[in-house]
């Protein structure tokens, strides 16, 4: 089963002014464009097993992999399963509402606070990777993983695990173009383009 490069849905300047336009398109149609043509190549290798899974079925699968294919499948494909989740919890215009709002509070106090726990994850995450929430046993929490990593590696792997409901690319190339050096005003920027209803259908999912 070969990967493919998932249609956004929106166009690339839907999320205006907040991401610009051109970090969309070359972020797209570029770098996930090149994790997944690697992803493709790698996947080739791996026991025939293997083959037939999803992007998300086979990083969570990944400490089953012979040692020397680890590595290639945590940068490609755990980049090929961020990426296509990270343009899909992205949209103007949805509210944080409903029963999702309410483990939020639950978990972090309230909304105010688990923003600021994101953000500070996103902005001191070392070099290149992602904040998260994730829901894990039960519970919200906020993480980060470095590089290409997913909390679907699980900890002994990424250094976390839950299942993913939102998350944030902060490596350079997602906001080079538009921020420059100003990681924290990324991020800011992303409350305005998180799409609440996707997260909150993740955690639904993932409550059952």
């Amino acid at each position: 089963m070969a990967y493919t490069l998932p249609q956004l849905g929106y166009a690339y300047d839907a999320l205006e002014p907040h991401f610009d336009a051109m970090t969309m398109e070359i972020h797209h149609s570029k770098h996930h464009q090149t994790y997944v043509n690697n992803a493709n190549a790698i996947v080739e290798t791996l026991p025939e097993a293997y083959q037939t899974l999803s992007a998300e079925e086979l990083i969570a699968r990944i400490a089953e992999l012979p040692a020397d294919k680890q590595t290639p499948v945590r940068n490609n494909v755990g980049g090929h399963a961020n990426h296509t989740l990270f343009w899909q919890i992205l949209k103007t215009g949805t509210t944080l509402s409903g029963s999702l709002k309410a483990a939020i509070e639950r978990d972090f106090g309230s909304v105010e606070a688990f923003q600021a726990e994101f953000e500070k994850a996103a902005q001191t995450r070392f070099g290149s990777g992602w904040a998260w929430l994730v829901l894990e046993n039960g519970k919200l929490k906020v993480v980060s993983t470095a590089n290409q990593d997913s909390p679907l590696m699980g900890a002994a792997i990424a250094g976390c695990s839950g299942t993913p409901l939102l998350t944030l690319d902060v490596w350079e190339h997602a906001y080079y173009l538009k921020y420059q050096n100003r990681r924290p005003d990324y991020i800011k920027a992303f409350w305005h383009v998180a799409n609440w209803d996707e997260a909150q259908r993740r955690f639904d999912a993932a409550s059952k």
